[in-house]
C-alpha cells in the first residue's frame, strides 16, 4: 500500500484578482523545507482525469522567478475582542467583571470570558469558565489560581455570570444565575473565596472571549470561549447582585462603571463599542459571528435592524479564522502586457509542487475581448477547505453512493483544522460556519486537485478544477475572453461587465451577492448575452464585508440544501443587514433569470442529453450545427457524462420565461438523484430521478429585449465534457456554436 505524500508547502495570496499595475503579495509556509523555487505560470488546464486533456501550465517570465528561503508560518485560530490600550482597565484595584453568556462547550477546560490575564507571565485577572463553572482567575506573577463556583453551567442557556474582588478583604466572589426561561433552570450559585495572592498588573491587553499569548510577532488567541457573549461589564468596585442586574440592562449605567460594551452597535464592522464613560472601544480578531440573538431576544422580531437591542450578542468560536496574518515571501506587480487569464505562483521543493492561483483582469476600466469569464470565486470561498466528511466518512460513502478517496490535501486539512472551514462545515461547538475568508491557505483552490467525494473514488474535479476546462477549451478554440471574479463584480457592479457582449459562467456559480445579482440583471436589460454553463447556480444569497477585505457571509435560512441550519431569528446578514438564504425566497426566481433552476442532485454517475423536438426548429439549427445524432454528452470527466451532479430544469410554474425553448433534456439519471428540499412538500418512495421526471437537466434558450439572450445547460458536469477527444465532441460543438453566435451582434430572432 503506497503512502500519500506529506504536504509541506502551503500558501495564499492577499487578493484573488489583480489588474495590470496592481501588486499581489504571496504568503508561504514551508515545513522542513529550507528552500523552494517560485515562478509565475499561466494556468490552462488542471485536469488529471485519464479522459481529460491533461495538466497544462505555461511558464511566464516574471520578477518572482527564483529561489526563496523556506520557513514555517503558524495558523492561530480562535476569535476574541481586544481593548488595546486598556486605559483604566489595566489599573483596577477592586473590581467586578460580568457578562451574559450562552456557552456552547461549557465542559471544556478553561475559557476566558473577559479580563486582563497574561498566560505567559501569569499576571492579571479574568472571569473564566473552568470546566463549565464560573470562576475568577488570579495571576500574581508566579502562578494563576482559580476561585470558582464548582457548578457547571448548562449548555446553550443564557446566564448572568460575574466575579468580583475586594483587595481590602482579599475576598473573591463569583455568581452564576441561569435565566429562568425554562422550568428546569438551576438555582443561582454563589461562592466566596479568600484570595491569598494579589492580582499583578498584566502587560497583556484586556480581552473578551479569550486571551492572547505571545507568539513571535503575532499574538495567539488561546483559552477561547465558545458561545455567545452579551453585555460585558467592568466596574471599579464590588457590585451587589442587584447592581449586576441593573448593569446588564441597556440604559443608565450604575456608579463605578468602567466599561460597558454594547455589541448591538456597529454590527456590520469589526469593532466593538463601549457605552461607558471611558469609551474603551475594541477590535475583533478572526471575525466572530455577529447579528446574533442576545439574552433580551423576545422572539417577536426576526430582523436585527428593527430591534438591534435584542441582537447584542457575538458568537465566538475557538476555530474562527479570518486572516492568517502571515508575512509575505514575495510580491508580483502585474505587468502591463500580461493578458487577462488565470495564473498562479508555482512553488516547488523536493518534488512537491504547490500553486497559489489568482486572476489577472484586463486593464482597469476597459475590456480586451468581447466575452468575459466570470470566475465564480464566491462559490470557491463557500467551498474553501471543505472537509468532505473527514469526521464522518461512512456517511459520505452512502451520500455519494461510491467509495470516498482522500488525497494529500484532505489529510493536511485533517491535520490543520486551525486553517478554518467552509460554509458547509460546522465549528467545533456544532454551530454552522457563516463566514469564509480568502486570507488563508485554501487547499482546494488549486489546479489538479480532485474532490474526495465527487465522482467514483474521488477522481472528478470540483469547483475551480471543474472550471479550468473552460479555460483550456477557449485556448484550444482561439476565442479571446477576459477573466474577472465575483468579488470584482460585487465591488464594481454593472460597470465591470457592461463593455462585454457575452458573459460565461463556471460550472457551479451557486453563491451571489445582491450587487452581483443586480449587475447581471442590468447587463441582460441592456441586451447582454449570458451563457450559464453550470448547474445549481444563483441559489444562495451572500454578502461581502463592506470594509474588511476578503471575507464573505452566508446565513443558511429556512430552506434549501443545507449542511447546517441557522437558528431562527438569525437569518439576516451581519455584513449587509439583508435577509439571507435562498434567492428564490426573495422574489428572485432562478428560473426567471436563467430559464432553468435547481431540480436535483446526485453524486455517483452523470448521464447525457437527448435533443428535444424543439431543437429541430430551423430557428435553432445553428445551436446544433455539426452535431450528429440526438444524444449529446454521453462522456466526460465528471461522472462520465455532461448531465449530472446538480441539475436544473425549465419550469414555467417557477418562473421560466414563457418563450423559453427546451432544446435538450437529460435521460437516465440514477436513483441516487433527489430533488432539493424546497421541492419536497411530502416524502415518498417516488422522489428519485428514476421515477421523478422533474429531476433532470434541461438545455434551454430564451431571448431578451434589445437583442439579448440566455443559454443554459442546467448541469454542473457540462464543462467537464468539453475536452473529450481533444475538444472534438458534441458538447464542445454546441458550446462553440452558441458562443460564436452570441458574439455576433445580429438579432437572434
Amino acid at each position: 500500500m503506497n503512502e500519500l505524500p506529506c504536504k509541506r508547502l502551503v500558501g495564499y495570496a492577499d487578493r484573488m484578482s489583480a489588474c495590470p499595475g496592481d501588486t499581489v503579495a504571496f504568503m508561504v509556509s514551508a515545513e522542513a523545507t529550507p528552500r523552494y523555487e517560485a515562478r509565475l505560470v499561466h494556468l490552462i488546464s488542471g485536469d488529471r482525469h485519464p479522459d481529460g486533456c491533461g495538466f497544462i501550465e505555461r511558464p511566464v517570465a516574471s520578477a518572482i522567478d527564483g529561489a526563496y528561503a523556506g520557513r514555517p508560518q503558524a495558523l492561530y485560530a480562535g476569535s476574541c475582542a481586544v481593548i488595546d490600550p486598556p486605559g483604566p482597565l489595566g489599573a483596577l484595584g477592586a473590581f467586578t467583571l460580568q457578562a451574559m453568556v450562552w456557552p456552547t462547550t461549557p465542559d471544556r477546560p478553561r475559557q476566558v470570558v473577559l479580563g486582563a490575564l497574561d498566560p505567559d507571565t501569569s499576571r492579571g485577572f479574568a472571569l473564566v469558565l473552568e470546566h463549565g463553572a464560573v470562576a475568577l482567575a488570579v495571576g500574581d506573577g508566579r502562578a494563576i489560581t482559580i476561585h470558582g463556583s464548582g457548578v457547571a453551567l448548562p449548555e446553550r442557556r443564557w446566564a448572568l455570570i460575574a466575579a468580583s474582588y475586594d483587595p481590602a478583604t482579599g475576598t473573591a466572589r463569583v455568581i452564576q444565575a441561569v435565566e429562568a426561561k425554562h422550568a428546569d433552570a438551576p438555582p443561582p450559585a454563589i461562592a466566596e473565596h479568600r484570595v491569598v495572592a494579589t492580582p499583578a498588573p498584566a502587560s497583556a491587553p484586556f480581552t473578551i472571549a479569550g486571551m492572547l499569548a505571545a507568539a513571535g510577532a503575532r499574538p495567539r488567541p488561546c483559552q477561547v470561549f465558545n458561545g455567545k457573549i452579551d453585555a460585558p461589564r467592568v466596574a471599579d468596585h464590588v457590585w451587589s447582585h442587584a447592581g449586576m442586574i441593573a448593569a446588564r440592562a441597556r440604559g443608565p449605567l450604575p456608579p463605578g462603571t468602567v466599561a460597558a460594551w454594547d455589541f448591538s452597535q456597529g454590527i456590520a464592522t469589526d469593532r466593538i463599542h463601549d457605552q461607558g464613560p471611558n469609551r474603551l472601544d475594541g477590535r475583533l480578531i478572526n471575525m466572530p459571528t455577529r447579528a446574533m440573538k442576545g439574552w433580551t431576544w423576545t422572539g417577536e422580531e426576526l430582523d436585527w435592524k428593527r430591534a438591534p437591542d435584542q441582537y447584542g450578542a457575538i458568537h465566538f468560536h475557538d476555530d474562527d479564522m479570518h486572516d492568517a496574518g502571515w508575512d509575505a515571501d514575495f510580491r508580483l506587480t502585474v505587468p502591463a502586457d500580461l493578458p487577462s487569464g488565470v495564473y498562479a505562483a508555482q512553488l516547488e521543493a523536493a518534488g512537491e509542487v504547490e500553486h497559489i492561483p489568482f486572476v489577472v483582469r484586463p486593464p482597469r476600466g476597459r475590456a480586451t475581448a468581447d466575452a468575459v469569464f466570470l470566475v465564480p470565486t464566491a462559490s470557491y470561498l463557500a467551498y474553501a477547505n471543505e472537509r468532505g466528511g473527514l469526521e464522518g466518512g461512512g456517511y459520505l460513502h452512502a451520500f455519494a453512493n461510491h467509495v470516498v478517496a482522500y488525497g494529500a490535501n484532505d489529510l493536511w486539512l485533517n491535520d490543520h483544522p486551525e486553517v478554518g472551514g467552509s460554509l458547509y462545515d460546522r465549528h467545533s461547538d456544532g454551530s454552522g460556519v457563516a463566514y469564509t475568508s480568502r486570507l488563508r491557505p485554501i487547499v482546494n483552490f488549486r489546479p489538479g486537485v480532485t474532490d474526495a467525494w465527487i465522482g467514483a473514488a474521488g477522481t472528478a474535479p470540483w469547483q475551480f478544477n471543474a472550471d479550468l476546462p473552460l479555460i483550456s477549451w477557449l485556448d484550444a478554440k482561439g476565442i479571446a475572453c477576459d477573466t474577472v471574479t465575483d468579488e470584482d463584480l460585487d465591488a464594481e457592479g454593472l460597470a465591470l461587465i457592461a463593455p462585454y457582449k457575452v458573459i460565461l459562467t463556471g460550472s457551479h456559480p451557486e453563491y451571489w451577492s445582491k450587487p452581483m445579482y443586480d449587475a447581471l440583471l442590468g447587463f441582460l436589460a441592456r441586451g447582454g448575452r449570458l451563457m450559464y454553463l453550470g448547474g445549481n447556480g444563483f441559489y444562495w444569497r451572500v454578502a461581502f464585508h463592506p470594509t474588511v477585505p476578503g471575507i464573505m457571509e452566508l446565513r443558511r435560512a429556512e430552506d434549501g440544501i443545507r449542511d447546517w441550519v441557522a437558528e431562527g431569528g438569525e437569518y439576516c446578514h451581519a455584513f449587509s443587514g439583508e435577509y439571507g438564504g435562498m434567492w428564490c425566497r426573495m422574489g428572485r426566481s432562478i428560473h426567471a433569470l436563467a430559464g432553468v433552476g435547481m431540480a436535483g442532485q446526485g453524486f455517483d454517475v452523470s448521464t447525457y442529453y437527448r435533443r428535444a423536438e424543439a431543437s429541430c426548429d430551423p430557428r435553432y439549427a445553428w445551436v446544433f450545427a455539426g452535431v450528429d445524432g440526438d444524444v449529446i454528452g454521453d462522456f466526460g470527466t465528471v461522472g462520465g457524462g455532461a448531465a449530472g451532479l446538480e441539475v436544473d430544469r425549465c419550469d414555467f410554474a417557477l418562473g421560466s420565461p414563457r418563450h423559453t425553448v427546451v432544446l435538450a433534456a437529460s435521460e437516465n439519471l440514477s436513483d441516487s438523484y433527489f430533488p432539493p428540499p424546497e421541492e419536497i412538500n411530502n416524502a415518498s418512495s417516488m422522489m428519485d430521478a428514476r421515477q421523478n421526471p422533474n429531476v433532470r437537466a434541461d438545455m434551454t434558450l430564451y431571448t431578451t429585449p434589445r437583442g439579448g439572450a440566455v443559454f443554459s445547460v442546467g448541469s454542473i458536469t457540462w464543462i467537464g465534457s468539453l475536452s473529450h477527444k481533444r475538444f472534438d465532441n458534441s458538447v464542445s460543438r454546441v458550446t462553440e456554436n452558441v458562443l460564436r453566435r452570441f458574439l455576433d451582434a445580429a438579432p437572434l430572432g
